[in-house]
């Protein structure tokens, strides 16, 4: 299931993504794992901007849980004056301002991605995993087992191919459990 925030009730369509002549869309690039921690903090000084999250799957002591996160890791998209973007900045999560040369066009695809997410989207977030690739388990009670994807049953649940002594079963698991080797 995919899900999307935004923060400060900001509709996120069309009309409200257009550019003003003071405020811009930027990318704030973030040190890892600090997207929501900054996201607090521009919404705290209530400043506009875009993280959308996503559920993901992760078994803590054999436990499944089921948590948000970025759809777009160490990314936050900011609209604001570049003086909020320094602000930013000066809470050292932030590594890097990434200026946006074409603000139309950045606008109109930050709202094709939330109109996607809002409308429950199938989005692959799991681009290498695809047929044919060489992937281990990383956590649960399946950890460390190699194999190979044979298919994909959904958008995060794959089937993974283990080849034992010449015969091969199959694994069904999530996505969010494996790399690619």
């Amino acid at each position: 299931m995919t899900t999307f925030t935004h923060h400060n009730n900001v509709d996120y369509g069309p009309v409200s993504l257009t550019c003003s002549t003071i405020k811009k869309w930027r990318v704030l690039w973030t040190k890892p794992r600090q997207e929501k921690a900054l996201g607090r903090f521009l919404d705290s000084m209530g400043v506009r901007f875009f993280l959308p999250l996503v559920q993901r799957v992760h078994f803590i002591g054999g436990r499944k849980f089921r948590t948000s996160v970025p759809l777009f890791p160490s990314y936050v998209f900011l609209d604001s004056e570049l003086e909020t973007a320094y602000e930013a900045v000066s809470t050292k999560r932030v590594c890097s301002i990434i200026e946006v040369p074409d603000q139309e066009q950045f606008a109109n695809e930050i709202a094709h991605i939330e109109r996607a997410l809002t409308g429950q989207a199938s989005l692959d977030l799991y681009p290498f995993a695809v047929v044919g690739r060489h992937c281990r388990v990383l956590s649960g009670p399946f950890q460390g087992i190699e194999g190979v994807v044979s298919s994909r049953l959904g958008p995060s649940r794959l089937a993974l191919q283990i080849r034992t002594l010449g015969q091969a079963a199959l694994l069904e698991i999530d996505a969010d459990l494996i790399e690619p080797i």
